[in-house]
């Protein structure tokens, strides 16, 4: 088994894999030092640096691109005492239209004709949404992908404790307010993290409650969260990834 991080002398890093439910605020996007944002109150209730890597819109494909190509990511690993799975929601997003065309659209030429495109897409988006099908990613693609993850890091770091994190909920018009992929999501998640005697955290009870309870303390599109959902996520996640730092780790 790989020593942990922390044998080498120093506390090792918790390493985050997220998209952008980790660094958005009510305004906007933040900075990844940012101390208000969850990955970083729980770096500061556990006393550990935070490694976090995350773009808006990742799904689970994308991170399984990240930990594969981003040689960033390949110098934290071996630094990490902790990986937290983090994603997954905007695999459970309906996608009635494909994201490749969403992501296509910013390389429209000229300006004027690229903005008609994006127009036409956010009409379109939400009224197709309301079906709930299909979605950016189905269950078992997405555990896949978690699968292929996981077996990433446990090649490179046998015994590395995870933690994983079930996918929240939004209330946005862009997706016509309707979620109905997150609970076989959350399932299939939860069921492959069991598998693999991985513990899990739920965003859902935290985001569903800001969303209905606090509207107003949420970002305005009506996906990313306030500040308070931040600390609340934190108070969630922070006793779970103490557990792993100073519980025995095992094999995969």
């Amino acid at each position: 088994m790989a020593p942990a991080a922390s044998t080498a002398g120093e506390p090792g890093t918790i390493l985050v894999l997220a998209d952008s439910l980790s660094f958005y605020g009510p305004g906007g996007g933040l900075a990844a030092d940012d101390g208000r944002i969850w990955p970083n109150l729980v770096g500061a209730d556990t006393g550990r640096d935070v490694e976090l890597f995350a773009r808006i819109g990742w799904t689970s494909r994308d991170i399984w691109w990240a930990i594969t190509q981003d040689p960033r990511v390949w110098a934290a690993l071996p630094k990490a005492d902790v990986v937290v799975l983090a994603f997954g929601g905007m695999d459970s997003l309906p996608s009635p239209l494909p994201t490749a065309l969403r992501e296509q659209i910013r390389y429209v030429r000229p300006a004027a004709l690229r903005q008609k495109v994006r127009d036409a897409y956010g009409w379109v988006q939400p009224r197709l949404s309301r079906a709930g099908w299909p979605m950016a990613l189905p269950p078992r693609v997405t555990v896949d992908y978690y699968e292929k993850i996981r077996g990433a890091i446990a090649h490179l770091r046998p015994g590395l404790p995870i933690l994983v994190a079930l996918p929240p909920t939004h209330a946005s018009p862009y997706y016509g307010y309707a979620h109905p992929g997150r609970v076989p999501t959350s399932a299939a998640i939860a069921g492959w993290a069991a598998e693999h005697r991985l513990p899990t955290v739920d965003f859902y009870p935290v985001t569903a409650a800001d969303f209905t309870d606090s509207p107003g303390e949420m970002n305005p599109d009506g996906i990313h969260w306030g500040l308070h959902t931040h600390r609340a996520i934190a108070a969630l996640v922070a006793p779970a990834v103490t557990d792993l730092l100073t519980g025995p780790a095992e094999s995969p």
